[in-house]
């Protein structure tokens, strides 16, 4: 590939709709777009999912690569590593971004290897410095950042969900669809989806909560954590755990936080008895404020933290949870 230019962003759709780590994509992409005086394309695969073209449009797309294909209807590598590299040999684009989601951590290294070019995953944030890609990605564990860039064309990356702040769409904005043919051999794809059974969830995603409220070792039982999804729930937040915690059976795996657990961007985290350790940090890196209660005054934790409270969270929550009760009775 040569004189490339545009910024692609590979779009995802869950459940009918848009997800929303492509608006987020897309916000960025018109921001190094624009910065290089390029266009910023998009490329949307699946079956049934040229409607979904006009969103992605209003969300900062100028073109619209679009591969509807019934083998499509369900990600599977085999079946759309070749269409996602059919759009980038067409579109030809300097920088090519996907989602650090399920579907990005598969797809973006092995279009790379089609591609022959590298890719950066999980980056925090993505700028231009000397008309090249200058990606940035969370090391040692969330306690340091590292800047990348690439040798080679396409430059890559997967861009960590809610890192990015999608722009309000803009349902006049104008672009071009175009549809691409490709063909994918149904005997290649060697994997068959029999059936999808979904755990149901109650309350609010930890990946969508814009306030969470966090349980460590220091909570002590099960019981304990009790009193935070009470709390959680009267600021319409969620909750969430350490492995620590975790680990000890005090609360769901699925709800553990950190770098081998979820990834969450929340307004406001408040850390109950937790001593942070970098390996937990590392998956609050997006978290715009974070309030601490430790009774350890040394804890890492308060490293991290816009305010800290230095006290037996069984001291400290209670009392709290009985003035937010009382500002929610008003």
């Amino acid at each position: 590939m040569a004189n490339e230019s545009g910024v692609l962003v590979v779009a995802e759709v869950a459940e009918g709709a848009l997800a929303g780590i492509s608006a987020e994509m897309l916000a960025a992409a018109r921001r190094l777009a624009d910065e290089l005086g390029q266009p910023v394309q998009a490329a949307l695969l699946g079956q049934g999912v040229e409607s979904h073209a006009q969103g992605l449009i209003a969300a900062g797309a100028d073109k619209v690569y679009v591969v509807d294909n019934p083998i499509l209807a369900e990600y599977q590598s085999d079946a759309f590593v070749p269409a996602a590299e059919k759009v980038c040999r067409e579109a030809n684009p300097a920088i090519v971004l996907l989602g650090q989601t399920d579907i990005g951590r598969d797809l973006a290294p092995r279009l790379a290897v089609r591609l022959e070019t590298a890719v950066a995953m999980d980056c925090l944030d993505l700028a231009i410095s000397d008309g090249r890609l200058v990606m940035t990605r969370a090391c040692y564990g969330g306690n340091a950042n590292a800047q990348h860039t690439s040798k080679t064309m396409p430059q890559m990356a997967t861009v960590r969900v809610k890192s990015q702040e999608p722009l309000a769409p803009d349902a006049s904005r104008q672009g071009e669809v175009i549809k691409v043919a490709a063909d994918i051999d149904p005997s290649a794809v060697r994997t068959k989806i029999t059936g999808r059974r979904k755990e149901e969830a109650e309350g609010i995603r930890l990946e969508d909560a814009e306030v969470i409220v966090g349980g460590g070792r220091g909570m002590g039982s099960t019981e304990a954590f009790q009193t935070l999804e009470e709390l959680a729930g009267l600021m319409k937040g969620a909750v969430g755990a350490t492995r620590a915690a975790c680990d000890m059976g005090w609360y769901p795996i699925p709800k553990q936080i950190g770098l081998t657990g979820k990834v969450v961007s929340p307004t406001l985290y408040i850390a109950v008895a937790i001593s942070g350790a970098s390996q937990h940090m590392a998956g609050l890196s997006g978290a715009k404020n974070v309030v601490a209660v430790n009774k350890d005054p040394e804890a890492n934790i308060f490293r991290y933290c816009r305010y800290g409270i230095v006290g037996d969270w069984k001291t400290v929550i209670p009392p709290f949870l009985n003035k937010v009760r009382q500002l929610k009775a008003q």
